[in-house]
């Protein structure tokens, strides 16, 4: 009975698909060690409880409210349901804003910011999921927030953000540099995460229509294939500039090899988009890339 329960809330939640916030997590550990950054554990831990189970939230909002216009089942009576939301939320919430009071403001702005965009993703008159910004939420959310996020709780204080409050002034300072570096790290998740929403818009998008759910895909056609391709392969020139720039040293470039799997994959998806038997590609691209972008941070750590 209690192994019943249990599958089914892990159905509820997805749990199979949180390797989006997992992977990030990880890469993001990597660099850290990179850095030589002594890692804060206390704060590390809240923001990865905070994190993983606000991601189990959206997802069972999502499966929630969708189960009122199509035909899947949900797992739990509706009630039954609803409670599972309101307590993880309320969870993730109380851990989220004890992580601010423990950090700054900043933390408590990047926090709402998740908190607002996760329930409007699939919650409102017009939902994030049913309009053609969906890839655009999902990367930058999880593939860079959440870095930056992990990022600023552990580097040095003001490392890339300094907010202060002086004679009733707010001051802003923001360092280009370090921000500059977070925001191509953040290159290989954003887009990967992204790609998992766009190849499943794409595997959909005739079934969306029919249920008024006008995602990317729908707009520009054909031509989401081409960008499909094209947000993998941006990773790799992201990740040649940074050892040009000297972000990271030229063992990094072990990464490149990566892309010939990812190659394959992207040409089996471009031959049919099917979700029962291709979407998976977007999948094992995500984890062949973050996979291996990881190793090579870890890579470059230890001989730097």
């Amino acid at each position: 009975m209690k192994n019943d329960i249990l599958k089914r809330f892990f159905d509820y939640v997805e749990i199979r698909t949180k390797i989006t916030s997992l992977f990030a997590f990880i890469m993001t550990l990597a660099y850290l060690f990179y850095l030589k950054q002594a890692i804060d554990f206390k704060l590390t831990a809240v923001f990865f409880l905070s994190m993983f189970l606000f991601d189990l939230t959206t997802t069972a909002i999502n499966n929630y409210i969708d189960t009122k216009t199509n035909t899947q089942v949900l797992q739990f009576y509706r009630k039954t349901a609803l409670i599972i939301i309101i307590v993880l939320l309320a969870v993730s919430t109380a851990l989220g804003l004890y992580l601010a009071w423990c950090t700054d403001i900043v933390v408590l702005a990047l926090g709402a910011l998740c908190f607002l965009c996760g329930v409007f993703y699939t919650y409102g008159p017009i939902p994030i999921s049913r309009q053609p910004i969906g890839e655009i939420f999902s990367g930058v959310f999880y593939g860079l927030l959440i870095p930056f996020i992990l990022l600023y709780i552990n580097m040095p204080k003001g490392t890339y953000i300094d907010l202060q409050m002086m004679d009733y002034t707010l001051i802003l300072k923001v360092n280009l540099l370090p921000i500059a570096s977070v925001l191509l790290l953040s290159a290989a998740p954003v887009c990967t995460t992204a790609n998992i929403m766009l190849a499943n818009n794409i595997c959909d998008v005739e079934k969306d229509i029919k249920v008024k759910r006008y995602t990317l895909p729908y707009y520009i056609g054909k031509k989401s294939l081409k960008l499909f391709a094209a947000l993998y392969y941006i990773i790799y020139i992201i990740a040649v500039i940074m050892v040009l720039v000297k972000v990271f040293p030229p063992i990094y470039l072990l990464f490149l090899l990566s892309l010939i799997p990812v190659h394959k994959n992207i040409k089996y998806f471009m031959e049919k988009q099917e979700k029962s038997s291709t979407f998976i590609y977007s999948i094992k691209n995500y984890i062949i890339i973050m996979a291996s972008n990881s190793l090579a941070i870890f890579l470059s750590g230890l001989v730097g």
